[in-house]
Parts: C-alpha cells; structure tokens; sequence
C-alpha cells in the first residue's frame, strides 16, 4: 500500500513510498499505465521485462527504473516486483529534472559491484525514511537529499550525454521544451523557429549534434510517441487521438504513424496485449541510453 504523501505546503516537493505491483490497476499489466508522476523504482524481487515508451530494458533483482510523467510503463515477468517512491515537483539538483524525457536519457540501470550496492542501499534507505517520516518537515529535507543523491549518483553511472557543444545543447534544451508544449499544434520546424528567434537551420544543427537526427525528425518522432502513447495506454478512439495531434483527417494520421512507426495505428493497438518485445520502432522521443 502507498504511503501518506509529504504536505506540498510545508515541504515543498512531495514524495510518496510506492510499490511496483500498485501502480498498474491490472495485475498482469495487460497494457502499460501512463504515468503521472516521477518514479524511481528498485526491481527486488522476480525476472522480467519493464517497457518505458516501449523499448524493453530486461530486468533483475538490482535493477532501477525512472519513469518521467506521460511515459508509457509497463513490467511483465514472472514474480516481478520492485519498490520506491514517486514525486511531484523540483528537485533542485536533480540531473535530468525536466518533467518530461529528452530523447537519450536513460531510464534503465543494472549497476553490480560497490556502484550497485550504493544505488540498492540508498534507495532501500529512501523508501525506508520515507515511510518512516511521513508528516515532518525535517524528514522531507532528508529523504528530498536521498532522492538527490540517489539521482545523482545513476547520472554518473550513466556517462558523460551524448551532446554537442554548449550554445547547440541550449538550443536544443529550448527547442525541446516548446515541442512538448506544442506538437499536438504544430510539426513545422518554421513555427518552432519563429517563437524561439532564431533559424530552421540553427534548430536543426543542434538537433544533429545533441540527438543525430534533425528538427524535422525530433518534432515528428514526438508526436509519433504521444500518438502510441494514447493508441497503447487508452481507449481514445483512433481517430480522435489524430485530432489531439493536429489530423482532423484519419488517412493522414493513418500515414503518418505508418510512416514513423512501420504499422498502421489500428495494429499497432491490437497488439497492446501482446507481451513486451514486441519489436515496434521506438521514436526518438523515447528514452534509451545516450
């Protein structure tokens, strides 16, 4: 059972003590659940699979997994299970604190030796003083370090990004932020250009450099994930889940996700039962290690 969340008015960022087997309401995780918070999981039991924005990370006892807000998650596996916590609002040393996943952040980590055994340790402990101070402040201020630390120490694990210089990463960084807020209105990389004052040419030479594709393949990469994240997760109509992305006609949605993710919207959500690994081409907007 969840623990009683930190009070947002006096603690400033809320954290809650979560197991893995309660965040699906189906036990057998017949398709992945939309998250809605940060999560940081530490797998502890079982062999499985977890699906983040379906790419399949195998997983064991030792295993984490951050899940950022609206990504697709899903875990199957015999006995599979796993705790942590999840969290609303800042962290303000949070290494990939966006609230939502760039593309090349990782979401998966099998660290072994003394790194594992630090990231087991230092989580088994967080979920412990979470639960152990639920409602006081100087509590929160502990477990908010943990979590920090913790965050902190998997960004080590998992390597200098896969980046270009500083002025095309804060391109990028700014380029992203205005996709996830706009890419159900528009996909010209035109219109991104106009808002954030500079050049198609400059968005896409820092989109090359940070992600090694273009602007014009990040932005409709994006709206493929958002549209298999609603056909995997939901029971939208396929056709309203087109006008949600800016297709008020069902054949150009039906083309365009064809084009971006190699089958049709209605088989892609036919086989949303099916088990993880199901080989779907995951768009760049997906995470995976950098």
């Amino acid at each position: 059972m969840d623990e009683p969340a930190i009070t947002p008015a006096r603690a400033g960022t809320e954290i809650q003590a979560v197991a893995l087997g309660g965040l699906s309401p189906d036990p057998s995780w017949r398709r992945p659940i939309l998250a809605q918070h940060q999560l940081l999981i530490l797998i502890t039991t079982g062999h499985g699979t977890a699906q983040v924005d379906f790419r399949d990370h195998p997983c064991r006892p030792g295993a984490v997994l951050r899940i950022h807000p609206g990504q697709a998650f899903r875990c199957t596996g015999a006995g599979l299970d796993g705790v942590g916590v999840r969290w609303t609002g800042d962290l303000p040393d949070d290494p990939d604190g966006a609230p939502t996943a760039p593309p090349g952040q990782p979401a998966h980590w099998q660290p072994d030796g003394a790194d594992g055994e630090a990231v087991v340790a230092g989580i088994n402990r967080l979920v412990a003083d979470c639960r152990r101070y639920p409602d006081d402040v100087r509590g929160h201020l502990l477990v908010r370090h943990q979590l920090t630390a913790v965050l902190l120490r998997l960004a080590l694990l998992a390597g200098p990004a896969r980046t270009g210089g500083a002025a095309e990463l804060a391109t990028f960084r700014r380029l992203w932020a205005e996709v996830e807020r706009r890419h159900p209105e528009t996909r010209r990389v035109e219109d991104y250009a106009t808002t954030l004052g500079c050049s198609v040419r400059t968005l896409t030479r820092a989109c090359l450099a940070v992600t090694g594709t273009s602007a014009k393949q990040v932005i409709d990469q994006r709206v493929a994930l958002a549209a298999m994240r609603l056909l995997a997760a939901t029971d939208e109509p396929i056709a309203a889940v087109g006008r949600r992305l800016g297709f008020p006609e069902p054949t150009n949605f039906g083309r365009f996700f064809v084009r971006e993710v190699g089958r049709s919207p209605g088989a892609f959500r036919s086989g949303r039962q099916e088990s993880a690994g199901s080989g779907t081409r995951a768009p760049v907007g997906s995470t995976s290690p950098a």
